[in-house]
């Protein structure tokens, strides 16, 4: 089985136009398509390579993307996640979060801050907590966070519900 073949193509149709393009998604049936920036280069580099093209936020994502096609680089590489599962959910579940505002746009708004949450989760050990590491997170926040209408102290909320979930 490869790693394409646990990914649910309908799921990768409705993903964000950035998300699809870190996975190099066929645009018609949502195929997960290999990228020739990943030969001979590890994953977790490829990954960040492929994102690197779609700005800060596919630079993140796209480094937990290769961080699970090569195996996985960060420390909780066994937790490994899957980024197109994750922004689904997290597409599915934002309008029912406490912290959700009126107005707030998915992709503008809380995508990213979702991001900072899952996407960094396996650069640290198992065991590590939320908050011994959020001046790294903060900082993550600040370089992806983009036309996102959030500050750190509400786009936190959302960054560790989702490091909490891939946990």
């Amino acid at each position: 089985m490869s790693n394409h073949d646990a990914i649910d193509r309908s799921e990768v149709k409705h993903m964000s136009k950035e998300t699809k393009e870190d996975l190099n998604a066929d645009i018609i049936t949502g195929e997960p398509g290999s990228h020739p920036v990943g030969t001979g280069i590890g994953g977790a580099a490829a990954g960040a390579a492929i994102g690197t093209m779609a700005g800060p936020l596919g630079t993140l994502i796209g480094g937990a993307i290769g961080a699970i096609v090569g195996g996985g680089a960060g420390h909780a590489a066994a937790e490994a996640i899957d980024p197109t599962h994750e922004e689904a959910y997290w597409r599915a579940e934002y309008a029912n979060a406490d912290y959700f505002k009126e107005g707030y746009d998915f992709d503008r708004d809380m995508h990213p801050a979702y991001a900072v949450g899952y996407a960094n989760r396996a650069r640290y050990p198992v065991d590590a907590r939320f908050e011994d590491h959020e001046a790294d997170l903060e900082r993550s926040w600040h370089e992806v966070k983009g036309e996102s209408r959030m500050e750190w102290n509400e786009a936190r909320q959302a960054s560790r519900d989702a490091w909490h979930r891939v946990s």
